[in-house]
């Protein structure tokens, strides 16, 4: 095992390669912003306490990620029902190993309070009306995928590219695309809740797809390049949100010349399933073994999901094959040992993971060999700062 701060859930040998040809190098992160209406519906989420504060749960966490705990926001982190933003995470890790930081907005109801490239995007309705987003907004957001992956991949020469993500309400269109591609995902995604809302997820999920199903018996044009499946960027549209199709489009780009983790859970293995869709409906290229899946151990052992039977099944699946099953890696950062409950409240299993939290850990134990107390150490050392400049 190169690191004992990381576990390899799946294809090991692959993952084990790519730890290796990146120790002692730091990455580039680009997260990517995006929104769906479905974030908006009571309960589906624990990323704000209210729908109201889930509209800026984006705006907030990047505002935080730019300029730490010290900056009078204009968004400021949401209250949740317990937790702290995972932003934390990231923030403590890039701001000590001075990782560069790139935001995109791929669609957010209102413009955030931070330097970020507007991709010309819009948020997604909800996804259980089946007509998410315009498909033109999907095909200009994938282009722009492909476009900016390729940008910060020209810059990268030694290193990789952590590819991150803030949807509220995400894991659910994840659930949607996974779903939409024949691959068997209901009862398997994770939640930012203690015990995962599967039911209430599945009841979306399905609506949508029914929804898109009948728009598509009246919609002839429809028809896939692919005999009897459906065109996996038309199914974003029906059912997705602005962030997949970005990701999916960076990746590939970036995957022809540099290494690209994917930093998330169910969120980032949709995004893969994606990526496998597109590049095989599209005859695109891409470089399937330079792609890994990094999140926290929250997600990867998370007793109300089924993360790693998740990453097995895109293997099984005939839409997704050039990708097969990709390696999933997480940190074994704990906050057992925190002073504060805020953190605590990680083991169990509120928050988990997100604006690429899981993925800034492994950064911080291949480029510096951090162990857990050092990551501890810098985490705590932010939400001092926080609770400090807010009183």
């Amino acid at each position: 095992m190169p690191n004992s701060q990381i576990s390899i859930y799946t294809q090991k040998e692959q993952g084990e390669q790519w730890l290796r040809r990146y120790r002692g190098c730091l990455p580039v992160f680009a997260c990517v912003l995006g929104f769906t209406e479905t974030g908006l519906i009571p309960g589906i989420s624990a990323a704000g306490r209210t729908p109201e504060d889930r509209k800026y749960t984006a705006c907030a966490d990047a505002e935080f990620l730019y300029y730490g705990p010290e900056h009078k926001a204009q968004y400021p982190l949401p209250p949740l029902a317990a937790g702290a933003s995972p932003v934390l995470i990231s923030r403590a890790v890039f701001e000590s190993l001075k990782i560069p930081v790139h935001l995109f907005n791929a669609g957010l109801p209102q413009p955030p309070a931070v330097p970020v490239i507007d991709l010309g995007g819009a948020p997604a309705k909800c996804l259980s009306v089946g007509a998410a987003m315009e498909i033109t907004t999907v095909h200009h957001l994938f282009e722009q995928g492909l476009l900016w992956g390729e940008r910060l991949a020209a810059n990268i020469q030694q290193g990789y590219l952590i590819l991150g993500e803030c949807v509220v309400g995400g894991t659910t269109t994840a659930l949607a695309i996974l779903t939409g591609l024949g691959i068997d995902a209901a009862g398997k995604v994770n939640s930012s809740h203690p015990v995962c809302n599967h039911a209430q997820k599945w009841a979306l999920v399905q609506a949508g797809l029914e929804k898109m199903r009948g728009n598509r018996e009246q919609d002839k044009i429809f028809q896939s390049q692919i005999q009897n499946s459906v065109d996996p960027l038309q199914l974003v549209a029906a059912v997705g949100d602005p962030m997949q199709v970005v990701v999916a489009g960076m990746a590939i780009a970036a995957s022809r010349s540099c290494g690209v983790m994917l930093a998330g859970g169910t969120q980032m293995l949709a995004v893969y399933a994606l990526i496998s869709a597109i590049a095989q409906a599209y005859a695109l290229s891409w470089q399937p073994e330079a792609v890994v899946v990094g999140t926290t151990r929250w997600v990867a052992e998370d007793p109300t999901g089924a993360t790693v039977d998740l990453a097995l099944n895109l293997g099984k699946n005939s839409l997704t094959l050039s990708g097969k099953t990709p390696p999933l890696l997480a940190t074994y950062l704990s906050f057992a040992d925190s002073r504060y409950p805020q953190l605590r409240a990680y083991e169990q299993g509120f928050v988990k993971e997100g604006m690429g939290a899981g993925a800034a850990c492994i950064a911080a134990h291949l480029s510096q060999d951090w162990q857990q107390h050092q990551l501890l150490a810098a985490i705590e050392a932010q939400l001092e700062r926080l609770s400090t400049a807010s009183h």
